[in-house]
């Protein structure tokens, strides 16, 4: 959220469609004209990922004519970039920072924003437009709800409530749901979803839980007596989204650090203008889609946009390598006193340990999807050296439980299943679980947040065996449940849970064969 420093700028003018024009020739600003740009995609969850990502690929499109392809963003929870980009006509400023270089770009893509809280209903108005033809969601793992077996979380409070109140829903299953039933009542052909969360298969997986939403919508619609059961039917809506909507999956890449004060000053300067919530990110970026798209799409491709028959090699390589790591830098980074990236990255024993957790998890991918792991992982060590970005390691931290599971755990069993060496990966879970132990201690309170705190934060004060620990977390993280190998796994934690108590990541990397030098 931006701080109250941005109001305190030597600059008095904001930026917006009215003072765009005044801008420096060095930055690039939208050349379209934005009065005729038309809203044909929704998009849930306008953070930084998604306005430094998806809007660019759209603003690339709307340049080259495509102007029925607006974005009307909407935040699930909070009203703050709303109260940030809607003073400046929904205009922010990308930052693309190299070591050596920044780049100021001002992104027009974003039409309007909505607070779903705030007014439900101008949601779901978004969402039934006849012009809405492709929802885009990037509301990170923890928002889909899921319980620690995969499928809904069913006692969630916010599941609840939409169940109970589908006109007026909280989450993304909810509007997007409602958003279908109203678009099959009235014959307005469903849009498409596109998912473009770190989720594994994430076009199959929201699928697969908004058709269990559904169901169970559907169930509850059909009591006696409800005055909606004839436009419904019997399990209508849970049959008209598994065969009628389209969900291709997608891989999403670029590194995004959250946007600082210092930010916010320095483009201010650059500027000339006052930018409420400029992001920084990269030069890098890949986009992969699943090319089904019934209602249409913008031509991506023509702007580095990989569209292929099937998204998986790509998504199992950008969640082993780049996600997988990226956990790895910032627990171990932070339990050696590491506060970025970059500076993490910099450590000799760190470095080892990535390169031989890249090994692990590159023999866990297919051989014949014509991957090349050596170039991804070279280009990897380019971009998590990068020390213009100062990408913070609390910020990767977050949401571990929800995380680990497709960027860790996966490979890990995988690896257990072939027979070949893991010892790289558990570390990465045995660093997650003393990091959040550490929070309070040689941590600030609350330094990163995950979905499970309460319940972690009592279990880790028990203090108990490490064997006993790792087992506990497993059960209420849901890790590897039913898997044959589970019990080994947990042991193969445990074994770095003792070494990072008694002497943090020295004994642990000692233990490896790592050695600072």
């Amino acid at each position: 959220m931006p701080s109250d420093q941005t109001s305190r700028t030597t600059m008095t003018k904001r930026l917006s469609g009215e003072t765009a024009h005044a801008l420096p020739a060095s930055v690039a600003t939208p050349s379209y004209d934005r009065s005729r740009v038309v809203p044909g995609i929704v998009h849930l969850g306008v953070g930084a990922f998604h306005r430094a990502h998806q809007a660019v690929y759209v603003d690339d499109c709307l340049t080259a004519g495509e102007t029925d392809w607006g974005i009307v963003g909407v935040s699930l929870r909070s009203a703050d970039t709303r109260d940030a980009l809607s003073p400046q006509d929904g205009l922010y400023t990308l930052a693309i920072r190299s070591s050596g270089e920044e780049k100021l770009r001002i992104i027009g893509s974003i039409a309007s924003m909505l607070v779903a809280p705030e007014d439900p209903d101008a949601v779901l108005a978004a969402l039934t437009d006849p012009r809405t033809r492709i929802v885009t969601l990037t509301i990170t793992e923890k928002a889909y709800l899921r319980s620690a077996s995969g499928g809904l979380d069913t006692a969630h409070p916010d599941i609840v409530h939409d169940l109970a109140n589908p006109q007026m829903p909280k989450t993304a299953h909810g509007f997007l749901a409602e958003a279908l039933a109203r678009r099959r009542t009235t014959g307005t052909p469903p849009f498409t979803v596109l998912c473009c969360d770190n989720l594994p298969a994430n076009g199959a997986t929201l699928h697969r839980l908004l058709i269990e939403f559904a169901t169970l919508r559907d169930a509850r619609l059909a009591q006696p007596g409800d005055a909606r059961l004839g436009a419904m039917g019997d399990n209508g809506l849970a049959r008209y989204i598994a065969h009628q909507v389209a969900f291709p999956s997608s891989m999403v890449d670029r590194i995004v650090p959250a946007t600082t004060d210092a930010d916010r000053a320095r483009i201010a300067v650059e500027l000339g203008l006052n930018d409420a919530w400029p992001v920084m990110t990269e030069a890098f970026c890949q986009w992969v889609i699943e090319d089904n798209f019934p209602q249409g799409r913008p031509a991506w491709e023509q702007f580095g946009v990989t569209m292929v028959d099937d998204v998986r090699p790509f998504e199992d390589m950008k969640l082993r390598l780049l996600n997988g790591s990226h956990s790895a830098i910032a627990y171990l980074g932070l339990l050696s006193g590491h506060a970025t990236v970059d500076r993490a990255f910099a450590d000799p024993a760190i470095r080892q340990f990535v390169d031989a957790l890249w090994a692990e998890a590159s023999s866990t991918l297919p051989e014949d999807a014509g991957l090349d792991t050596a170039a991804y992982t070279a280009e990897l060590t380019e971009r998590f050296s990068n020390t213009a970005l100062a990408h913070r390691t609390a910020q990767i931290a977050n949401d571990g439980s929800q995380k680990l599971p497709q960027r860790i755990v996966a490979s890990a069993l995988e690896c257990m299943e072939a027979g070949t060496e893991l010892v790289h990966l558990t570390l990465v879970v045995a660093a997650w679980i003393a990091a959040c132990a550490a929070r309070g201690k040689s941590l600030p309170e609350g330094h990163f947040t995950d979905p499970l705190d309460a319940a972690l934060t009592t279990l880790l004060s028990q203090q108990l065996p490490a064997n006993e620990t790792v087992t506990a977390v497993f059960d209420l993280a849901g890790f590897a449940s039913d898997h044959a190998e589970r019990q080994t796994l947990i042991e193969l934690v445990a074994v770095h849970l003792v070494h990072l108590r008694r002497d943090g990541p020295t004994l642990a990397f000692a233990a490896l064969g790592i050695g600072s030098e």
